[in-house]
């Protein structure tokens, strides 16, 4: 489904040049589960941005399937993204003014199905995630627990070819954290495809493969014992 070769991302300013990731190669299957490792400014952040297009490879190759991503104009990238990825948030990124029903709807903000379908898709995905219950509430009104299941939801309601999630687990207690891995990980045994961040190596357990990350370089991948 993936493949990068190469990938390097530098960061230049008027006085500084920083490189963030050095010639990355990486290939993710459909249906895999991979968490992504590493000490805070090791890289991990900016190749989970690069794959979610919303930031650019200065060098290297970025494929999506037989599609080059790299050098595709932003309206082109903006399409891909809506149709193709769903993205999962630490700090969840609801809306505050809108319900969890309104929120997760926003998923499909960008697709041409009518209403009465939008509508079935919503409650499909709020009901996958137990957050149906809550579909009228606003995020004030949920648990910390709740705002990213509703935000699961979100991302899972396009049916995306690919989920991104960082540090999915990274503003919730020991308990919400490990209901959301739960969720995260039967999407994947339903057959999502999901590329997570997280810095807690009992969640990374839950993958399928384990990629750590040291200096903008990947130093190991490995596959978790069945």
């Amino acid at each position: 489904m993936i493949r990068l070769d190469s990938v390097q991302r530098r960061y230049v300013s008027e006085e500084v040049e920083t490189t963030a990731l050095y010639d990355v190669d990486l290939a993710v299957e459909t249906g895999e589960f991979v968490a992504i490792m590493g000490p805070s400014g090791c890289g991990k952040s900016t190749l989970l941005n690069i794959l979610g297009t919303v930031d650019r490879p200065t060098g290297g190759r970025y494929r999506f399937g037989e599609q080059e991503l790299a050098a595709l104009a932003e309206p082109a990238l903006a399409r891909f993204r809506a149709e193709t990825l769903g993205f999962v948030f630490q700090s969840f990124n609801l809306i505050d003014e809108l319900t969890v029903e309104e929120n997760v709807a926003l998923g499909l903000a960008y697709r041409g199905s009518r209403a009465q379908a939008r509508r079935a898709r919503v409650a499909e995905a709020m009901d996958r995630v137990g957050i149906a219950h809550r579909s009228r509430h606003y995020p004030h009104q949920l648990s910390g627990g709740q705002q990213q299941r509703a935000a699961i939801a979100r991302a899972i309601v396009g049916d995306p070819k690919l989920i991104l999630a960082d540090e999915p687990t990274g503003n919730l207690d020991t308990e919400n954290g490990a209901q959301v891995m739960n969720i995260l990980a039967g999407l994947n045994e339903g057959g999502a495809t999901i590329v997570m961040v997280t810095h807690s190596p009992s969640h990374a357990d839950m993958a399928k493969r384990r990629i750590d990350m040291l200096d903008g370089r990947v130093i190991a991948s490995a596959l978790r014992a069945i």
